[in-house]
């Protein structure tokens, strides 16, 4: 998928490993706080205490939408960072080796006195800033299209905990019968392991 054809982009021409944004470290343990919530609410109903439930997807669906709230907070940080969703490699900055390096077939470049040299060329005879200049930034694309698909999965995850929580309200989920409510704990679980794989695919790969 996605993920596969950005491990292969990243080994073949310029490249620009971008410092994950603090902000999705924290949706991160947002999201998995309302995991844990989300099957609380579902053991409650196992054991038929019901009357607690509507408070637990209430606050599920609050976690929700702060962790949609805290991707959009990683997106802007990256815009401050000069990573945009379609936009040069020479875009981009902060402290070249700590909030970026770029790369070139996997090796990186040397930054000297404002100007890109491979680490080969010892005499810094053949500055790359010129040829920089119209690379795009792959990367950064790559960046937005991965968690703004995660972020579309999560609006349906969100629409179902908004359902959810209005059958709860109105009893509708018993000891004996609540298989709409474990599908949703299920689907709610995915989203969270799915970011997880994300966010570690981006820090370990990236």
């Amino acid at each position: 998928g996605l993920t596969s054809a950005y491990v292969v982009s990243m080994s073949s021409g310029y490249w620009v490993d971008i410092r994950v944004p603090n902000a999705f470290y924290l949706s991160t343990v947002v999201i998995l706080a309302s995991s844990a919530v989300v099957q609380l609410a579902l053991v409650s109903t196992r054991r038929g205490n019901t009357s607690r439930v509507p408070l637990l997807l209430a606050i599920t669906l609050a976690l929700g939408l702060v962790f949609a709230w805290s991707q959009f907070q990683g997106w802007s940080q990256l815009v401050e960072r000069g990573n945009f969703v379609v936009g040069k490699v020479l875009q981009s900055s902060g402290t070249y080796g700590t909030d970026y390096t770029i790369t070139r077939n996997g090796v990186p470049l040397v930054l000297e006195e404002g100007e890109f040299f491979l680490p080969d060329d010892v005499e810094r005879r053949k500055p790359l800033n010129a040829e920089l200049n119209e690379q795009q930034n792959t990367a950064s694309s790559y960046f937005y299209v991965l968690t703004a698909a995660h972020l579309a999965h999560l609006v349906f995850g969100l629409l179902a905990l908004a359902l959810l929580l209005f059958r709860a309200t109105r009893g509708r989920y018993t000891a004996a019968s609540h298989t709409g409510l474990w599908q949703g704990t299920l689907y709610w679980h995915f989203l969270g392991g799915l970011w997880v794989y994300l966010l570690l695919f981006l820090v370990i790969i990236h």
